[in-house]
C-alpha cells in the first residue's frame, strides 16, 4: 500500500495550492501528478484529504475532498523554555524530538550564562513543521523568538510554572512528582537552563515569581537532554 503524503498548508481550506517549498516537494521528489491523492494539515486542528488537480514547474494545486477535524491528543498547554547550547544543532535536535513527543509552544531564553544569543527561527521553524509532518500532529508547535530570561519569568502565565537547576542548596521537587498530583492543573510551563545551568540568583528571581523548583532526576543532563526529559515528563502526566 503507497504511504500517504502529508503536507503543511496553513490556509489549506481556503487557498487551492501547496506553499512553495511543499510543491518543490511534491513535484520534485514525489512526483505527484494530477490525481494523485494528499493529505493536508493546517497545523490548527484539521487535516485534509485532497488530490491534485494542475502541476506544472513550481505549481502544486489541489481540491480538497474531505476535510478531518482532529481530536487533541493531551490537555492543557505544554510550554518548554529553554537557553539554546552553544552548537545548535543539539538545540535543533531537542526541538524535533520534543515536537515529535507533543508540546505546544517551546520559547528561548537569554539567560546570564547562555553561550548563545540569537536563534534563528524560520530555521528552526522548518524543523517544527518536518517533525509536525513525521510525527502527523494535528497542531503545530509553536515557537517563540529567544527572550531575556528576567522578561519571560515576569510575564504572566497560567497553569504550574517550574524551573529546573541543579543547585542542592534550593530546595527542589521531582518535576514528574508533582506534575502527577492529583491538584495539578493541565497547564504547565518548564524552564531548562544553558550548559552553565542557570545562575543561583536568576533560580531566585524565578522562584518570586511564582515558579516551582524542579530537579530532572539524579543524573545530571545536558541541556537538550533536558529540555527533551522535562517534555516527555509532561505528555506522560497527562497519560
Amino acid at each position: 500500500m503507497k504511504e500517504v503524503r502529508f503536507f503543511y498548508v496553513p490556509d489549506a481550506a481556503t487557498v487551492r495550492e501547496l506553499p512553495a517549498d511543499e510543491a518543490t516537494h511534491a513535484l520534485r521528489v514525489l512526483r505527484l501528478q494530477s490525481g494523485d491523492e494528499m493529505m493536508l494539515m493546517d497545523g490548527q486542528g484539521s487535516f485534509y484529504r485532497a488530490e491534485v488537480t494542475l502541476t506544472n514547474n513550481k505549481h502544486c494545486c489541489y481540491d480538497i475532498i474531505e476535510a478531518l477535524p482532529q481530536e487533541r491528543q493531551w490537555t492543557g498547554h505544554l510550554h518548554l523554555a529553554v537557553a539554546p547550547t552553544k552548537m545548535m544543532e543539539r538545540t535543533e535536535w531537542m526541538v524535533e524530538k520534543a515536537v515529535e513527543v507533543g508540546v505546544d509552544e517551546i520559547s528561548f531564553l537569554n539567560c546570564l550564562f547562555s553561550e548563545r544569543h540569537v536563534v534563528k527561527i524560520p530555521r528552526t521553524d522548518k524543523i517544527v513543521i518536518s517533525a509536525t509532518k513525521q510525527s502527523r500532529k494535528a497542531w503545530k508547535t509553536n515557537l517563540n523568538d529567544m527572550v531575556a530570561f528576567r522578561d519571560f519569568i515576569a510575564q504572566p502565565r497560567t497553569g504550574r510554572k517550574y524551573i529546573a537547576h541543579c543547585y542542592e542548596e534550593i530546595p527542589r521537587s521531582y518535576l514528574f512528582d508533582d506534575l502527577c498530583q492529583p491538584t495539578a492543573t493541565d497547564d504547565a510551563t518548564v524552564l531548562i537552563g544553558p550548559e552553565g545551568d542557570f545562575s543561583i540568583d536568576e533560580v531566585r528571581e524565578a522562584v518570586a515569581h511564582g515558579y516551582q523548583s524542579v530537579h530532572l532526576g539524579k543524573s545530571r543532563l545536558r541541556t537538550e537532554t533536558a529540555g527533551l526529559a522535562a517534555v516527555m515528563m509532561m505528555q506522560l502526566s497527562k497519560k
